[in-house]
């Protein structure tokens, strides 16, 4: 990855869309995002958001991928940037949780973000447009 490339982390929900069969547009949308940065190198994630993608797509989709092909999926995500928490994350992202009033688990999805350095967040869970520690929050299927 060059250095000078922003990184750009990804949210779970994208992640599903992009495998899951009956997303439609949405999966088209994502897939075109994952291939982008696939190809710039520039693709991060968390190991929350991939046990969330793991769940998701072996239950929560009408169409699961087994459990071997999604255990395949996360050795390729794996390779992207990852981000590990530690206790002082979690407690960063409670006070981003109180202070902001979103989720605790988007809190600690946009502190993984600002940790890796990411200059992007693609979720459609949050505001667009908004900022949180330094990350945009971008809805990746209203900016294709």
């Amino acid at each position: 990855m060059n250095a000078e490339m922003q990184l750009e982390f990804v949210d779970t929900n994208v992640l599903v869309y992009a495998l899951d069969a009956s997303a439609g547009v949405k999966r088209t949308g994502a897939a075109q995002l994952l291939e982008r940065l696939w190809e710039t190198g520039t693709g991060c994630v968390s190991v929350q958001v991939l046990q969330e993608f793991f769940v998701a797509i072996t239950r929560k989709v009408p169409q699961p991928l087994s459990i071997e092909e999604a255990a395949e999926r996360l050795r390729e995500f794996g390779g992207w940037k990852t981000f590990v928490p530690t206790v002082p994350d979690v407690l960063a992202a409670v006070a981003l949780h109180r202070e902001s009033q979103i989720t605790f688990w988007d809190a600690m999805v946009v502190q993984a973000a600002a940790e890796l350095g990411c200059h992007l967040l693609w979720t459609e869970d949050l505001n667009d447009g908004q900022s949180l520690r330094k990350v945009r929050i971008r809805n990746p299927f209203m900016h294709p």
